[in-house]
């Protein structure tokens, strides 16, 4: 029997609807309006202290501004999201914004990221200058040469890259330099302690396996935390906004979750 138009749409409805309602779907993280769903800490203040307006939302975009600073004074600040995380995909996109703060460190100069598989902002220490985490480095062209956007940093951390145990800080990617006033967007697969891999406009430039806290660390209280029963290997944790003494901007902030295979 053939169905008519009308009949065969209402047929096929019913089966679209139930697939889009088993097909994970982008979360925004981000709501444009206000800094809901984040808690800032800052080095020097309490939880959730957000000195001098640092964060702050201005035309749907989500910013971080030095303006209002005399100095900064090692105020080193990240917005952390109120969930910890596991198996996702995380996408946004950012670009920089004025001059760093004179008084700040001189790598931090067009230098912010994104921290995953990050301690809670509650088990920070108050003079704590970085969570212990892992970051997806955000760099731009300071007029010296190639200098890729996309690294890992591993403040407290450690991980495995071709089955080979790597301690350095920084690991450097394979994407390009990027001008800083450009709008650049990333993406960040994090599947629990088996595999991250970082992608900047669309494309692969860095992966890495079995993210873990370093127990040599004692400066970003690695250390501390495998003492209080924290367990070796990273298989989850907080995402966390850099606010390092340099201005930047961050909108379209996104979550999908993963299945655990």
């Amino acid at each position: 029997m053939k169905l008519a138009p009308l009949a065969l749409l209402a047929a096929i409805l019913p089966f679209a609807a139930a697939l889009r309602a088993d097909t994970p779907q982008w979360i925004p993280l981000f709501d444009g309006k206000t800094l809901n769903g984040w808690t800032p800490k800052f080095a020097g203040h309490p939880l959730e202290a957000n000195p001098h307006r640092t964060f702050r939302v201005e035309d749907g975009i989500l910013k971080v501004s030095y303006d209002q600073y005399d100095r900064f004074a090692g105020q080193y600040g990240h917005l952390y999201s109120n969930q910890a995380y596991s198996h996702y995909r995380l996408r946004m996109e950012y670009r920089f914004e004025g001059k760093m703060m004179p008084d700040a460190p001189h790598y931090v100069n067009l230098n912010s990221g994104v921290m995953i598989h990050s301690q809670s902002p509650l088990s920070m220490e108050l003079e704590q200058s970085f969570p212990v985490s892992l970051e997806f480095q955000f760099l731009a062209d300071e007029g010296k040469g190639p200098r890729p956007t996309g690294n890992v940093c591993t403040p407290g951390t450690n991980l495995v890259i071709d089955g080979q145990l790597v301690t350095q800080h920084i690991v450097k990617s394979s994407a390009p330099t990027f001008p800083a006033e450009q709008w650049v967007a990333i993406e960040i697969e994090v599947r629990g302690n088996d595999e991250v891999i970082h992608r900047v406009n669309g494309q692969e430039v860095l992966r890495y396996q079995q993210p873990q806290l370093d127990p040599a660390d004692g400066v970003e209280a690695a250390a501390p935390l495998l003492a209080s029963g924290a367990p070796l290997q990273l298989s989850y944790g907080h995402i966390a906004l850099q606010a390092e003494g340099q201005g930047v901007w961050f909108r379209n902030i996104e979550l999908l979750p993963l299945d655990r295979e």
